[in-house]
């Protein structure tokens, strides 16, 4: 307890250092945090991915699209449970700014295959029998305000035009990991637009989500589905639903990459600071340290008085650090920033990658000056003018 006592003291002996030091820490920590819930939501999608689904589409790029008759000939494969198919629409609502994604679906069994959607069961009926219905995640609801009966114009960019929508659904997550931040209509009703307009991009489909009835078979079922439409004029490319998700994050690795690594380096400059502090810290106490030894107090003492003021400095800060964290990522996730992202919380592995970071700061930071210190002599430190 006297140990614990005379660090706390020297750590705020000097309090505006002190005080900017742990201020550094805060910052460099939330950063840190903030950075590493970056780089987890955009895998959110693919670390949601149910191992019981999977999704074929072209093979040649998913901007090509597939005849729609592809569905019955997949369902008949062995092992195959169900079909859906899904289109992305990529419309803009009221200005570019306001991104959500967009899905044209098979209303009629869809979200049968989606059991982590949770909706009440007259409000899917009402969608299923509305063929201008919508159907919107809680987040993206909470985000606009939006509630069922309003009715939702978005512009057409892929489908030209201007579209209305009716909400008579909104969904849940069955827990904190499932992204509600999607809205899904009825392809029938961009279908029959497109009889009209543009015929021969009707009854086109973008992507087939299947659902099998054992997941131990994936691999030898996306090969059936393959062998199907292989030498066709649309051949397709079927993969589980993470391998799917994972695609687009590659697209993205190089900025992940450097995100990651800016993180990292957030932390070392800190590190840096902290053991300049300490540096400054050991160097004034010197004659201190040399009185200590004079007492009878061993080298591994005086050292550990170094080392415990560096860990209870970035502890604190690192402390203060965590706890800024939450209200930070909640903060930008509810900003127009934070909105291109379909999930961000800061999870159990961030937290704990920020403690070990505080903690390894504090321990880096104290390693020369606590080597000094240890090693100073007496007579050097009683004579030292800090």
């Amino acid at each position: 307890m006297y140990y614990l006592k005379l660090i706390f003291k020297n750590v705020f002996r000097a309090k505006l250092r002190s005080g900017l030091t742990i201020l550094g820490l805060v910052i460099a920590i939330v950063a840190f945090g903030l950075l590493q819930t970056v780089v987890d939501a955009w895998f959110a999608g693919a670390n949601s991915s149910s191992a019981a689904r999977m999704v074929t589409r072209n093979a040649i790029s998913l901007v090509f699209p597939m005849p729609s008759y592809y569905r019955d000939r997949i369902k008949a494969v062995p092992g195959v449970k169900s079909v859906a198919h899904s289109q992305w629409f990529g419309g803009i609502y009221i200005e570019p700014k306001n991104f959500f994604p967009q899905f044209a679906v098979d209303h009629e069994n869809y979200f049968e295959m989606y059991p982590e959607f949770l909706m009440k069961p007259e409000e899917l009926l009402a969608f299923k029998r509305d063929r201008q219905g919508a159907v919107v995640g809680r987040k993206l609801a909470d985000q606009y305000g939006w509630k069922i009966g309003d009715v939702i114009p978005i512009r057409g960019t892929i489908f030209p035009g201007d579209w209305r929508f009716t909400i008579r659904a909104i969904f849940d997550g069955k827990d904190e990991t499932t992204i509600t931040r999607q809205f899904y209509f009825q392809w029938e009703y961009i279908n029959e637009y497109l009889k009209k307009r543009f015929p021969r991009r009707a009854d086109q489909i973008g992507i087939f989500n299947i659902e099998v009835t054992d997941p131990g078979r994936i691999a030898d079922i996306s090969r059936a589905v393959d062998a199907e439409f292989r030498n066709s004029l649309a051949e397709t490319l079927t993969e589980t639903e993470k391998a799917f998700q994972l695609g687009f994050v590659a697209q993205s690795e190089a900025i992940v990459v450097a995100i990651r690594i800016v993180s990292f380096v957030v932390v070392f400059i800190i590190m840096a600071v902290v053991a300049n502090t300490m540096a400054m810290t050991a160097r004034e106490r010197l004659a201190e340290y040399a009185t200590l030894k004079a007492l009878g107090f061993s080298p591994p003492f005086v050292a550990a008085l170094v080392y415990g003021e560096a860990l209870m400095l970035s502890l604190i800060g690192a402390g203060l650090g965590i706890l800024l964290t939450f209200p930070m990522a909640a903060g930008f996730a509810s900003s127009p920033a934070g909105a291109v992202f379909a999930a961000f919380r800061v999870s159990g592995d961030t937290v704990l990658l920020q403690a070990a970071s505080g903690l390894v700061v504090g321990l880096v930071a104290a390693v020369i000056p606590g080597w000094r210190s240890a090693r100073i002599r007496i007579v050097d430190g009683l004579r030292h003018v800090g």
